[in-house]
């Protein structure tokens, strides 16, 4: 394992010498007590971090004010961009730093820049062999996520790391896909890990010896070991709990209070599960997943009230379930032969004011914007030809990026779609895939597509 630190154009190249890895697969580092230190913040103007997958509160909302849409009239300037390698995860920023995974070659890598200038701060490698069963690239899924002084990332073989966000040192990692038996999924490990208290929530789906067996790309014979989910110590990367008995997915963990209790929800492989973040203690089980084979269910799971929506693109399509007391029951299901009202394949949708924003539909050609009232899944509007797209809510405008490239806003109504503004900058050439959602922080937009990460300035702020 290596990690190069950067400080202006000096690169200080190290090798670790894995830390002494001990007998459950964890390698560990001291230099880090448990405390809640903070890392030192790098950020010259006021503004909100954006430390996890789809956001502070992972449902793709951030609470910003002050910026401006009007780029037709004043295009955003592109304050940097720096070219990034394989992978299709979204990046995330906090204190100043924008932290980018993906592979080259065959080492993945994370980096940190410096989040207002792109100016490298550090990088670190780890060699990987993962190779794709479906031939899509071999990069890296899920996103990073920061907490505090540590920034955690769970690559697509399976490889969890901890490291110090300020140095990018190693502190501890996991190779979960040794310790628990992890078979290939369709695309490889694409879940983001989620930071709860003490623990960094982390799903697995690992399977028991005799599946070890189980020819290379033959899932359906593959059998669970009961720990879709696995708790690992986050600071120093011990098991805490494993549970669930199920697959992995391309869904990530979420907690929200329901019923007046934090509860933890996991769109697994066989459908959706919750359970109690600090014990792992398993609630209810909603089974929920296409009869095709090769299906996924990949949208995070959205909540409002005591309510829980699912979506997902091969076959059952959206579901809204009310879960009060605990028990899941639909208030409105796609799945029995109605008319699909959202199908989302890996974006998740955002919630407005008892209405879902989101871009419905398997296939590029097919695929749709769409509003949907909440409590009874009717179609309030579509907007075809905009292939399909991710949303980011910001200073009441949904930020839009299509897998083609094209970037506009536009304001959350459930009567009619219009768009406000649109991204026509020179020089921004956002290339197929643009599948991560955009990112704001501190009044930058983040975007990216197959072989760049761009940086445009959307604030009002000098």
């Amino acid at each position: 394992m290596s990690y190069r630190f950067c400080f202006g154009c000096l690169y200080i190249m190290l090798v670790t010498s894995g830390c002494g890895v001990s007998n459950n697969g964890i390698a560990q580092e001291t230099d880090l007590s448990k405390s809640s230190e903070q890392t030192e913040s790098l950020w010259s103007r006021s503004g909100l971090d954006w430390p996890s997958f789809l956001g502070p509160e992972r449902n793709g909302k951030s609470a910003e004010t002050g910026l401006r849409f009007d780029w037709g009239e004043r295009p955003p300037q592109v304050v940097w961009s720096q070219r990034i390698g394989e992978g299709y995860g979204s990046g995330v920023v906090a204190n100043g730093r924008y932290f980018h995974f993906d592979r080259v070659a065959d080492e993945a890598r994370l980096r940190a820049f410096h989040a207002e200038t792109g100016a490298l701060l550090w990088e670190f490698n780890y060699p990987t062999e993962y190779t794709d069963m479906y031939g899509f690239d071999g990069g890296p899924r899920g996103s990073p996520v920061v907490d505090g002084k540590r920034v955690y990332f769970h690559g697509v073989e399976g490889m969890l790391y901890c490291v110090n966000a300020e140095t990018g040192k190693e502190i501890w990692r996991c190779d979960t896909a040794e310790k628990f038996g992890v078979i290939q999924n369709f695309f490889g490990a694409g879940s983001t890990p989620l930071v709860h208290k003490d623990l960094l929530i982390t799903m697995v789906g690992g399977s028991p010896a005799e599946s070890q067996a189980v020819p290379f790309g033959r899932l359906a014979e593959v059998k669970p070991d009961g720990n879709g989910i696995v708790a690992f110590d986050k600071f120093t990367g011990e098991v805490r709990y494993a549970s669930i008995n199920d697959l992995a997915s391309y869904a990530s963990p979420v907690i929200a209070e329901l019923n007046g209790k934090a509860t933890g929800l996991a769109f697994l492989r066989s459908g959706l599960a919750s359970f109690d973040p600090d014990s792992g203690e398993v609630g209810f089980q909603y089974p929920f997943r296409a009869r095709k084979f090769e299906s996924v269910n990949a949208s995070t799971p959205v909540v409002t009230g005591n309510t829980v929506l699912i979506t997902e693109s091969y076959g059952p399509g959206g579901a809204l379930l009310d879960v009060q007391n605990g028990l899941p029951k639909a208030v409105w299901a796609d799945q029995g032969g109605r008319d699909q009202s959202l199908a989302c394949h890996w974006n998740t949708p955002i919630v407005v004011d008892g209405y879902a924003y989101a871009s419905s539909g398997e296939k590029q050609s097919r695929a749709m914007l769409r509003c949907v009232r909440m409590s009874d899944g009717q179609v309030m509007w579509e907007e075809p030809g905009l292939t399909r797209s991710s949303l980011t809510l910001v200073d009441g405008q949904l930020i839009c990026l299509c897998e083609n490239g094209r970037l506009f806003a536009f304001k959350p109504d459930p009567n009619a779609f219009q768009v406000s503004t649109e991204m026509d900058v020179e020089g921004l050439r956002l290339l197929y895939p643009c599948w991560a959602s955009p990112i704001i922080s501190h009044g930058y937009l983040y975007v990216r597509g197959k072989s760049k990460i761009w940086c445009l300035d959307i604030s009002q702020q000098k």
